[in-house]
């Protein structure tokens, strides 16, 4: 009786599961996606990261040492070569104004006119990057009152395996992280001559020139540089995955006269997931790309001749 109980389950259980692979599972069947190539500007490029620095960064050190008397820029002012950026009295001076000052107002302008405070003015042409003092503090000469740079760029690392495709004066993008939106033009100034060695990987310094220095440009920032190896303007499209390989090297499928068509082709710079098509099919030409899946009972558009 057990033994008979035992068959007339599993019986059960075999019908339950036949009757879910009937009519409970989807049959599917596939069919191919049919598109056009486009046309599209297309590049192909390196990317390297970097921070922004100045290209020439000049400290401004007084040439005795002495008190602020008064500071005529402050940080992000434009200056010119020969500005008068500070005012400073030497220590002998900030004595005897001190002493004068005790002895009343007209004592402390005959001495401020007679003693003149030292002038320290710009060497460049540049930016004030760094302000580190204020009016009344005392310096040595051995302290940086301000900071001038010329010019902020790029300063990136490129790997030892892609310093063979940058150029001097190739055309770059640059993108600050902290505006990611907002993309430089900027071109290849200087490729160093001598590697150094970051994270046991060998790598070359690539100085990256902005053609124009945002407002938002700090030094300091971190930076992603894609150098434009290849570029073409308004390049035939279409997508990577409707390119095979065979025998004969690359193809594609295209449909002629209602039949599916391989066709060779050649292929140029491929980015984000489209290949430029240089030669073999047109704009006016339907293309065969990845299959699709879609509900058993609508018909193909066409056979699948890969398969």
């Amino acid at each position: 009786m057990l033994n008979k109980k035992i068959i007339l389950s599993i019986a059960v259980a075999v019908v339950v599961v036949s009757l879910f692979f009937v009519f409970g599972k989807k049959k599917t069947d596939t069919k191919e996606k049919i598109i056009k190539p486009q046309r599209s500007d297309i590049k192909s490029v390196i990317s390297i990261t970097g921070v922004v620095k100045p290209m020439n960064r000049l400290e401004i050190k007084p040439p005795v040492p002495g008190r602020i008397e008064k500071i005529l820029v402050k940080e992000g002012d434009k200056v010119k070569e020969g500005q008068v950026l500070v005012y400073l009295s030497s220590t002998e001076r900030a004595a005897l104004l001190d002493m004068a000052r005790s002895k009343g107002e007209e004592e402390l302008k005959k001495w401020k006119e007679f003693y003149k405070p030292i002038r320290i003015t710009a060497p460049i042409n540049g930016t004030v990057i760094v302000r580190s003092v204020e009016p009344g503090q005392s310096v040595a000469a051995s302290d940086a009152i301000l900071v001038l740079s010329d010019r902020l760029i790029v300063k990136a690392q490129a790997d030892e395996t892609d310093i063979g495709k940058i150029r001097k004066g190739q055309k770059a993008e640059i993108i600050i992280d902290a505006y990611s939106f907002y993309k430089i033009k900027g071109v290849v100034k200087h490729i160093s001559y001598e590697s150094t060695t970051l994270s046991n990987v060998t790598v070359y310094e690539v100085l990256v020139l902005p053609m124009e220095v945002p407002e938002f440009f700090r030094s300091g920032m971190s930076a992603t540089v894609d150098i434009i190896e290849k570029e073409s303007k308004g390049a035939l499209i279409i997508p990577s995955s409707a390119i095979k390989t065979g025998p004969r090297g690359e193809f594609v499928v295209v449909i002629r006269d209602g039949r599916p068509v391989r066709v060779k082709v050649k292929t140029g710079i491929t980015r984000s997931g489209y290949t430029e098509i240089i030669s073999g099919i047109t704009e006016d030409d339907r293309i065969v790309t990845q299959n699709i899946q879609f509900k058993k009972g609508k018909k193909s558009e066409v056979r699948n001749p890969l398969i």
